[in-house]
């Protein structure tokens, strides 16, 4: 069963589990902001993509502006973008839902319709 990482406050990550819902798709919902994931976590999701790191920003947020983060996340490894991530669940872009072989970074119909309504 897929892991769907959300802020529960988010209307993207709502419009998300009520698609899913309305699928029928079965997840098991884990709050970012309560428990992020582990930096080991997100290098491992990180390397199943070839999206770009900055893509796994919540770049639109107050915590991203307030860290400066926009003149230093294309300049940071791996390693130091996963820790930063890790230490702020609302750094994360949401929803994140993954599974052994797949993943998806924010909610777009069209994307989920493809990856997990199979």
């Amino acid at each position: 069963m897929p892991d769907f990482y959300y802020y529960p406050r988010c209307g993207t990550c709502r419009k998300a589990i009520k698609w899913l819902d309305e699928h029928h798709i079965q997840y098991t919902p884990h709050d970012l902001v309560k428990n992020p994931p582990s930096a080991a976590q997100l290098e491992k999701w990180m390397k199943m993509t070839d999206l770009p790191q900055k893509r796994f920003f919540n770049t639109s947020g107050q915590h991203y502006r307030q860290q400066g983060l926009k003149d230093k996340v294309n300049e940071m490894s791996c390693t130091e973008t996963c820790t930063v991530l890790s230490n702020d669940g609302m750094l994360i872009k949401r929803p994140i839902m993954v599974d052994e072989k797949r993943i998806t970074v924010g909610f777009k119909e069209a994307e989920y319709e493809e990856v997990w309504n199979k």
